[in-house]
């Protein structure tokens, strides 16, 4: 059949998807209105919906977090002051419990228990053997539901290597405190915490590519970009000129991760681990350190590489210690404070640099745009940890935070004392469009949340 001569015109149309390719070197774009329909590119309904999960180990000093005030314009405690520059970008929802932390006759081990409940609101079997069962966390019943429409179903990330194999808390294998994320009861999901594995997972080709043929690659380009340039350019003729500035804005983010990440690579690492080999590429500063995991993960968001994920600042009974902030203490002989003033003041300290940390990724989130919104606004980012007060291994009242994803912002939402922690994480998943009526333990969606 002969093609009209429209037809003959007609650009080739371009997947909401793309990406652009060079030498074997793939990298995905970040969502365009150039390149989708434009009732589509001005639909906030048609922006996908992602989730984070941003999670401090050992707990917080609770008396120093929780605000007196219930409802808009608490005042912000000496914990959450970091945070007073993005106040009406995130939510404070204290009373949330998980009772299935609860020994219920095992072992007294909290952190054992929680760690692996934080997500999935299931009761960890004690065991130090392989024999693992916990149930399947939040963030995995998202990643499911999207799975199908991004690359990655997940990203797990963190920043300490895991725990030995064995018994990290008594009775109960260091796989329950190395990670919030379970897939099924018994597959727990690593946490990646080198960077230039993050990178190469998700724009290179890292599943086959061994570590010599990696570093030959690494040694010829002095940039992945200089491959795509040619296509990159080409690809900006026929975007608008928001587009145009979006492309520019986020090759130069590609550019500075990966500057960072040579970087890191060339820092050696002195650390008395015996046998185990330490990546050369775990940048010694952890500040620094947080900041380029956290970039790449927005980069995977941005790109639409994945929807979901999860961010560990450190495992589950991470004794850290954080010389930068003056505190040559273990964090987490620093939570078992017993009242003692000075390492409560410590303890606190630690608290409110978590809090610096996460402000700073609130603010940058809310700095990236996304359709006519931005990252954070189609973003639900949880931020918590599995227990509450340090001292006590208490699970019946847990720091949790909501930021993004329409959520409302600047206030305090006091929920029912020991309400169960699944409720909050079913609304959140209702709110992404997931199709379920009951997470864990739950009794029914947290009301309040949404703007």
């Amino acid at each position: 059949m002969k093609k009209t001569s429209s037809q003959q015109h007609a650009k080739p149309s371009l997947s909401r998807r793309s990406f652009l390719r060079g030498l074997g070197v793939t990298v995905a774009l970040p969502v365009m209105e150039s390149l989708i329909p434009k009732a589509q590119a001005q639909s906030l309904e048609y922006r996908p919906k992602r989730m984070t999960v941003f999670y401090s180990p050992n707990g917080v000093r609770m008396q120093r977090y929780t605000p007196s005030e219930i409802g808009k314009d608490y005042a912000m405690t000496p914990i959450l002051s970091p945070l007073e520059k993005v106040r009406d970008k995130f939510s404070v929802i204290s009373g949330l419990a998980h009772y299935q932390a609860s020994a219920f006759g095992a072992p007294p081990a909290g952190h054992g228990r929680s760690c692996p409940a934080f997500l999935t609101g299931a009761h960890a079997k004690a065991t130090e053997g392989a024999d693992i069962y916990c149930g399947v966390s939040a963030d995995q019943i998202a990643a499911q539901f999207f799975a199908k429409d991004t690359q990655l179903a997940s990203l797990e990330l963190g920043i300490e290597p895991p725990s030995l194999l064995g018994s990290c808390d008594i009775n109960y294998s260091c796989t329950y405190t190395n990670t919030i994320s379970w897939k099924s009861p018994t597959q727990a999901l690593p946490a990646m915490v080198a960077p230039s594995d993050v990178f190469e997972h998700l724009f290179g080709d890292g599943n086959k590519i061994d570590e010599k043929t990696r570093q030959m690659r690494l040694a010829h380009k002095s940039s992945i970009l200089d491959f795509i340039n040619d296509e990159a350019k080409r690809l900006n003729r026929r975007l608008g000129s928001n587009d145009r500035h979006k492309m520019e804005q986020y090759l130069e983010s590609i550019r500075d991760v990966e500057r960072r990440i040579v970087k890191a690579s060339q820092t050696p690492i002195e650390m008395d681990l015996a046998d185990l080999r330490v990546p050369a590429s775990i940048p010694h500063d952890y500040e620094e350190h947080v900041k380029i995991m956290l970039d790449l993960q927005m980069l995977a968001l941005q790109t639409d590489i994945t929807r979901v994920s999860t961010f560990m600042l450190g495992r589950e009974l991470s004794n850290h210690a954080y010389n930068n902030l003056g505190i040559p203490d273990g964090h987490h002989a620093l939570s078992h404070h017993a009242n003692d003033p000075d390492k409560i003041d410590k303890l606190v300290k630690i608290n409110a640099y978590h809090m610096q940390l996460f402000a700073d990724y609130l603010e940058k989130m809310a700095s990236i745009p996304d359709g006519e919104s931005t990252l954070l606004d189609n973003t639900f980012v949880i931020r918590g940890a599995c227990i509450g007060e340090s001292n006590d291994h208490d699970h019946m009242n847990l720091p949790i935070l909501l930021a993004g994803g329409g959520s409302q912002g600047n206030q305090h939402i006091a929920a029912e004392k020991h309400t169960p922690m699944c409720n909050f994480l079913l609304s959140v998943l209702q709110n992404m469009g997931v199709p379920i009526q009951q997470f864990g333990d739950s009794t029914g969606p947290l009301a309040g949340l949404m703007a």
